[in-house]
Formats: structure tokens, C-alpha cells, sequence
């Protein structure tokens, strides 16, 4: 009975130092595995980058882009009246025409030390894949809010698909970000934009 006594009270001493190690070894992993990381911005700089980001999408005052309510244009059949793609409208004329992003921003280009590469692809009923598969087109660019180096054009070539018919591509470098008038010119007939070139 001595023994049984002894061994009770023994438990009853011994209990609560193991529950305390229990918990101090599931607190410490409790605290190691729900570790909050301290290399994370605080709120304040998130909300300032995401301003900036959108400040840097957002035309200029004084740089009118080029819209949709400017010239409507409805290009000519086969091609369908809607742009192609979401997000962008048909602009020019009959002769010559292209498909400009509605926001009239040009954003998350590639980039390398040239500037910014841009793929513009251009329409004119007046052009044959068949006949001319390197048209005679020229593109030339200038930027009109500051300085700058023009726009860099290597050339235009051929580009065929159910969607868009068939049109021709051109590849440009953009040398900065900023406001830039962008002009095409294909048999006598010339057509002029403007965007926003977000960097």
C-alpha cells in the first residue's frame, strides 16, 4: 500500500514536468514552422510599387493616343469588322490599316541595350502575299515628349493565318519608354499613331 502511495504521489510531481516539456516542444515547432519571413517589403512599399506600376502604364497629359473614337474604321472583307483580338481596334484605311491596343499602351515589351522590340502588323487591300511576300512597307517612329534616337525598323515581312488574313509584319527597337508617334508607309499611302511605350 506504502509502495502504491509512493508511486501515486510520484506520478502526480512527475506529470505536469513532462505536459510542460510536451508543450514547450510543440510551441517551439508550432513557432519554427509558422515563422513569419522578415526579408518581405511592408505594406506601404507594396502600395507604392503598385502606384508606380500603374503611373508608368498611364499616358502622359500630353500624349494623345491614338483610340478607337478618333477614326473608326471598319476594315474592308474578308476581314472581319471587329479587330482580331481582345483588347484591340482596327485603325487606318483601306489602304492601309493596322490593330492598336485599345488602352493605347504598349507595355511589358521585350528589352534589351537597343531599346524595346515591337512586332506591328499592318493590312492594305492594295497588298498580295503571292505577289510580294517582302512588301515594300517602311515603318519610321519619333518620340514626341523628349529626346531621343528614332525607332529602329529591320524590315517588313509576311504573316498568313485564318484570323487576320493575310498581313504584313514588321519588326521595330524602340530605343526609350515615353511617347512616340509611329508612321507606316506602303505604295504612296501613309498612316500615322500614337502610343504610350511603358517601361
Amino acid at each position: 500500500m506504502h509502495r502504491l502511495f509512493l508511486f501515486l504521489t510520484i506520478l502526480i510531481l512527475v506529470s505536469p514536468l513532462f505536459g510542460c516539456a510536451r508543450l514547450q516542444l510543440q510551441e517551439a515547432k508550432t513557432l519554427e514552422d509558422y515563422r513569419m519571413r522578415t526579408d518581405l517589403p511592408d505594406a506601404f512599399t507594396l502600395t507604392e510599387t503598385a502606384k508606380s506600376e500603374i503611373a508608368s502604364r498611364t499616358p502622359a497629359a500630353d500624349c494623345l493616343t491614338t483610340t478607337a473614337a478618333l477614326l473608326p474604321f471598319e476594315a474592308p472583307s474578308p476581314y472581319s469588322p471587329n479587330a482580331p483580338w481582345t483588347g484591340f481596334f482596327w485603325f487606318g484605311s483601306d489602304y492601309l490599316w493596322t490593330a492598336l491596343r485599345t488602352d493605347g499602351v504598349w507595355a511589358d515589351l521585350p528589352h534589351n541595350k537597343d531599346g524595346y522590340t515591337q512586332k506591328i502588323a499592318w493590312w492594305s487591300s492594295m497588298y498580295s502575299l503571292k505577289d510580294e511576300p517582302e512588301p515594300a512597307l517602311v515603318v519610321m517612329g519619333k518620340r514626341l515628349d523628349a529626346e531621343s534616337p528614332p525607332l529602329k525598323f529591320y524590315g517588313a515581312t509576311n504573316a498568313s493565318a485564318a484570323d487576320i488574313g493575310d498581313a504584313m509584319m514588321t519588326g521595330v527597337v524602340i530605343p526609350t519608354s515615353g511617347c512616340w508617334e509611329i508612321t507606316g508607309q506602303y505604295k504612296k499611302t501613309e498612316l500615322k499613331f500614337v502610343v504610350w511605350l511603358s517601361p
